[in-house]
């Protein structure tokens, strides 16, 4: 599933279904089905909620609203302030075991509600803290997925990015920005590498990003820190096939000659250790 997710246009790529595919590389006795069903059931719970409280088009505070009946005060997703840097938090089987997580967890599961209903609903490129956009003719709301997709006004968009960014962040139009799914998948992963790092395992750094590479293939950034994170841990070849791939990707889409000429360096060196 991951490798179909790396060779498809970005817009075929389902969300949840593919990150339940990342989850079960860390729950490998965990049963696929049944996460599947639940995503279902939510798909099934917002439209008949639609049909029965409202009209064919409802309006955009009412597709809200439909989604915090069903997700939140039906199933009782919360973000998970406690233990926030749980790494279940950002394993999507584990979510939904625990009915909490990480903001992009939890938006990966209110995408997936709104698009099964043909709504527009996408990720947000705000740092620090994931945010989703819910647009419908003409409206449209910036939601908070950890907190009950409360929605979000400019000022609490500010107060938030100087929480997470420091002091002096300014709000800019880039922070509004849309995000790929790919960005999505790759945003939830790097939770985990970095939950990883800090607790000195830059073996499990080194799994999180082959497996972000599955579905990210064309991501030069991702092969070098593939190629150093392997180099670190002593898995020299696999170091070495990475920086040779990142220096091929990179050639094609504009890296620059000082790291080229640096990552070949690497190599250069990796070499003669493993000669």
């Amino acid at each position: 599933m991951l490798r179909a997710a790396g060779t498809a246009p970005d817009d075929r790529i389902d969300l949840a279904e593919t990150a339940l595919a990342l989850a079960v590389l860390d729950v490998p006795e965990a049963e696929f089905e049944p996460y599947r069903q639940h995503l279902a059931q939510l798909a099934a719970q917002v439209h008949d909620a639609v049909r029965e409280r409202l009209g064919p088009d409802p309006s955009l505070a009412e597709r809200i609203d439909v989604l915090r009946a069903v997700l939140v005060e039906h199933h009782g997703y919360h973000g998970d302030s406690e233990t926030y840097e749980d790494l279940d938090n950002a394993n999507l089987m584990r979510v939904i075991d625990r009915r909490k997580g990480l903001p992009v967890a939890l938006g990966i599961l209110f995408i997936h509600a709104a698009r099964s209903q043909g709504w527009d609903m996408v990720g947000l490129n705000f740092p620090g803290h994931f945010l989703i956009r819910l647009d419908h003719e003409g409206e449209r709301a910036i939601l908070d997925p950890f907190n009950q997709i409360e929605a979000k006004s400019p000022q609490d968009l500010r107060e938030l990015l100087k929480q997470t960014a420091g002091l002096t962040a300014e709000l800019t139009p880039e922070h509004y920005a849309p995000v790929t799914n790919r960005d999505v998948l790759l945003r939830l992963q790097n939770n985990l590498k970095l939950r990883h790092l800090r607790d000195d395992r830059a073996d499990k750094a080194a799994e999180v990003v082959e497996h972000m590479l599955l579905f990210a293939p064309e991501q030069p950034a991702l092969w070098r820190e593939a190629g150093l994170l392997n180099a670190h841990i002593g898995n020299l070849g696999s170091a070495i096939r990475a920086f040779e791939t990142f220096m091929d990707l990179g050639k094609r889409m504009g890296a620059s000659s000082q790291l080229l000429h640096q990552t070949a360096t690497l190599v250069q060196q990796l070499r003669t250790r493993l000669n």
